[in-house]
């Protein structure tokens, strides 16, 4: 185990573990946007860096993919440089996504109302956190959605911007989106997802819609449960 502290409070971690965690484990409030616990990290939005103090230097680092190690002396969440780095991160990320709420919402807590740069028109909500991704290849398993395009032109989609055979509409990207991007409706017993329409099964006890039949399909093959199970919503279980 490694000693160390955290803005004057001293903390134990295991070696090799992030300090995210260790942080967040401590009570701290370090904000990030794309780490999940159920996905681990991928250290694309920049928002959690703390500065970090060793025997030789300070740096700012990345705290989702920063490994707690002996040399660390001491870690500040909220230093004057982490504070000015987080501003320039949320400053570009409401300039990218000036219609997401959560962007704004966070800019806002570090004095930042409207970016100094220009504003993006076609990127929606997505700060391309790939947490939707990961989620659907690492926790679903069907991996009907990832990254397109090149340089500013990046974007989530399906392959070739059309609808995926994949795709089982569970909404599991949905669900995981940190700011709202990704669209999906439920009317009239089909839901709409990524440019693709799926039948909402029925329940046979209650008669409300929920789950996609696609879904259901895919969960009983995976799992062996018979389909007669499966259209019985939660509720009725």
């Amino acid at each position: 185990m490694v000693k160390f502290k955290i803005d004057n409070k001293v903390v134990e971690a295991k070696e090799g573990e992030y300090l995210l965690d260790v942080a967040r484990r401590y009570g701290f409030s370090i904000p990030t946007l794309c780490h999940h616990e159920a996905l681990g990290s991928d250290g694309r939005c920049r928002v959690c860096v703390v500065e970090v103090k060793t025997r030789w230097r300070k740096r700012i680092v990345t705290s989702c993919l920063f490994p707690v190690s002996k040399d660390i002396e001491e870690v500040y969440t909220a230093s004057e440089d982490v504070k000015l780095v987080r501003r320039t991160v949320l400053e570009l990320l409401l300039a990218r996504c000036p219609e997401s709420d959560v962007i704004r919402y966070m800019a806002a807590k570090y004095g930042i109302t409207e970016p100094r740069y220009k504003k993006d028109t076609d990127k929606g909500k997505c700060i391309l956190c790939n947490m939707c991704v990961r989620t659907c290849e690492n926790i679903v398993g069907v991996s009907a959605i990832g990254i397109i395009g090149k340089g500013p032109e990046k974007k989530i989609s399906p392959p070739f911007r059309e609808a995926s055979d994949a795709c089982i509409g569970c909404g599991a990207c949905v669900a995981v989106c940190p700011t709202g991007h990704i669209f999906m409706e439920d009317k009239d017993g089909i839901r709409l997802i990524w440019r693709k329409r799926f039948e909402l099964a029925v329940c046979p006890k209650c008669g409300r819609y929920h789950a996609p039949v696609e879904q259901l399909e895919f969960i009983s093959k995976k799992t062996n449960v018979p389909m007669e199970e499966l259209l019985v919503c939660t509720n009725c279980r």
